[in-house]
């Protein structure tokens, strides 16, 4: 089955993860486990405690670059639970992941080249910590302070759309640099190979990650701002 145009409730859970893998990473984030049958997305969501609308606007908006949103019809709390969960799966899984398989890939024998490209990708590592810590320290405890109806001065949403970088970046640099200049053993080209293709797909989970704060994060973020603003 191919995917055709946008997901609706009624669509079955498993159409979903067959059109496209990476619904998977949605779901453990939403915290819906497998072993769903034939069920549909309502009743997966229903059951998991998980809020569908704000569900399938993950999905809808991850898989169709021009998909526009009902920020009125999510739930930023439930938003937040997703935001939050993916930031610990790339700074406690995936980005350990590669590490631990970069520094495979390159070895002991390179020598001060090996060091530096591991010393590169920590500093990078180092920068999405301080990028995602400052998300969960600052914007979302902000959030939930709008959420309980609480007008907050001196901060809104768009201060972090502006400093809102793309994190993503860097790491593609490093992948640029392992391409065409790292000149990796014979007998190390399996594992350079393997974790160039994380690095490929983390690039792209990044990116996901960062497009889905700015179109769908912050504009329902605003129209909270907008809507305590109107009634002071």
């Amino acid at each position: 089955m191919n995917r055709i145009g946008k997901y609706a409730a009624s669509d079955r859970m498993s159409d979903l993860v067959c059109d496209d893998f990476h619904v998977l990473l949605v779901m453990s984030r939403f915290g819906i486990s497998l072993g769903f049958g034939d069920r549909s997305v309502e009743e997966v969501c229903r059951e998991a405690g998980v809020d569908t609308p704000t569900f399938l606007a993950v999905v809808n908006m991850m898989f169709e670059e021009e998909e526009t949103c009902n920020c009125g019809e999510i739930s930023l709390e439930a938003f937040l639970g997703y935001l939050h969960n993916s930031h610990d799966y790339f700074l406690q899984y995936r980005l350990p992941e590669i590490r631990r398989k970069l520094e495979m890939a390159v070895g002991s024998g390179t020598g001060e080249v090996a060091g530096a490209v591991l010393r590169f990708f920590d500093e990078y590592a180092g920068e999405v910590d301080r990028h995602m810590l400052y998300e969960e320290q600052t914007v979302f405890p902000y959030v939930r302070r709008l959420l309980s109806g609480e007008t907050v001065q001196g901060y809104d949403i768009g201060t972090f759309r502006r400093r809102h970088d793309q994190i993503e970046a860097r790491l593609t640099e490093l992948k640029n640099i392992l391409i065409k200049y790292y000149p990796c053993e014979a007998d190390r080209a399996k594992e350079m190979n393997g974790v160039l293709f994380d690095i490929f797909l983390c690039e792209s989970e990044l990116a996901s990650h960062n497009d889905l704060e700015n179109r769908l994060f912050v504009p329902a973020v605003a129209a909270v701002e907008r809507k305590l603003n109107d009634r002071s």
